[in-house]
């Protein structure tokens, strides 16, 4: 059973006790690797993906044949600076697609067995023009935070965690240069497509949100109240929640990146659990997976959000394991090791 967060205290509280990896499980399945029929290193990287999908489930054999996919739609006050090619009433629309099951990543979750949800949180209620006010008091951060915290499912093995927000690009930049400093000039991407007097429009409002919440910058959560949205904390809400029920979560772009770097920059290790899906073809996020001391998985130039990198990722996931656990050592398929 789920416990709901009572307060930001709790959340915090949450974070100073996380589970590590499994050290025995990770030596067994070493040990696996060494055995099968395979030069050492062949399969590369999938070899580690193995290993540490290990640690994290706690056996020799780990799987990946429960996994979710949650998309979190939120909208943002902030947009009515023009930071968006497209109006607010695109993500309400959005919704009702991926409802429909006519998204890509309604594909992709399909393609590769994942159970995919859809949480919206008040699209009749943006944010706050985060220039001017926060963008979320703190009732609304907490709710948001149990949004994605609720939204985890115990029996999942794998999580990738996607969104939908027009305007949350501009936010996620807020954030990344509020947590690693900068200037709107060097966050902001073309997010949706805007033209260069767009992109202008977006570093500017960057520039005045991090003025106005100056002072809210050396607390990460505040952060996130102060700059984010409501999505962007329910992500980073089901990222903590996976950690702590020691579900492997596989991250997305540049968007789910932010709401991951809020847990880092407040406990060191806080994102042991996270593989980077996808470098995106945002500008910015890059940067942000080298801060995170991440190497992704796929680089395939997607921008599309929605969680769609990632779970694509599931697919290379699912292939390091079942070589892991399918094939035959060499005493079981009776050939003499090199």
């Amino acid at each position: 059973m789920t416990i709901a967060l009572q307060s930001l205290s709790d959340f915090r509280a949450a974070l100073q006790a996380l589970p590590v990896p499994d050290a025995a499980a990770m030596a067994a399945a070493r040990a696996r690797d060494a055995q099968l029929t395979k030069p050492p290193g062949a399969l590369g990287r999938l070899e580690d993906l193995a290993v540490w999908m290990a640690g994290w489930q706690g056996r020799e054999k780990p799987v990946a044949d429960r996994p979710q996919v949650v998309i979190f739609a939120g909208n943002h006050g902030v947009v009515a600076k023009g930071v968006s090619a497209f109006p607010a009433e695109v993500t309400v629309q959005m919704v009702a697609n991926f409802r429909a099951g006519g998204a890509a990543i309604n594909q992709l979750s399909r393609q590769f067995g994942a159970q995919m949800s859809v949480e919206e949180i008040d699209l009749d209620r943006p944010t706050r023009d985060f220039t001017q006010a926060p963008a979320m008091d703190e009732a609304e951060l907490l709710a948001a935070l149990n949004r994605g915290w609720e939204a985890v499912d115990p029996k999942a093995d794998l999580l990738v965690v996607g969104e939908m927000g027009i305007g949350n690009t501009t936010s996620a930049a807020a954030i990344c240069a509020a947590l690693l400093g900068g200037e709107g000039a060097q966050w902001v991407g073309r997010g949706t497509g805007v033209d260069d007097a767009g992109l202008t429009r977006k570093a500017a409002v960057v520039d005045d949100g991090l003025r106005c919440h100056a002072g809210a910058i050396g607390d990460p959560l505040r952060v996130l109240q102060c700059l984010g949205g409501r999505e962007i904390a329910a992500m980073t809400g089901a990222i903590a929640r996976a950690r702590l029920l020691r579900i492997p979560v596989i991250l997305d772009g540049f968007i789910c990146c932010s709401a991951a770097l809020v847990l880092e920059r407040m406990v060191a290790g806080a994102l042991d659990h996270c593989l980077a899906g996808h470098e995106s073809a945002e500008t910015a996020h890059p940067r942000v997976l080298a801060a995170l001391g991440k190497e992704p998985i796929l680089s395939l130039r997607l921008r599309l959000g929605e969680g769609s990198g990632a779970a694509l990722a599931i697919a290379i996931v699912q292939g390091a394991l079942a070589c892991h656990g399918g094939m035959a050592t060499f005493g079981e398929a009776g050939i003499a090791e090199g």
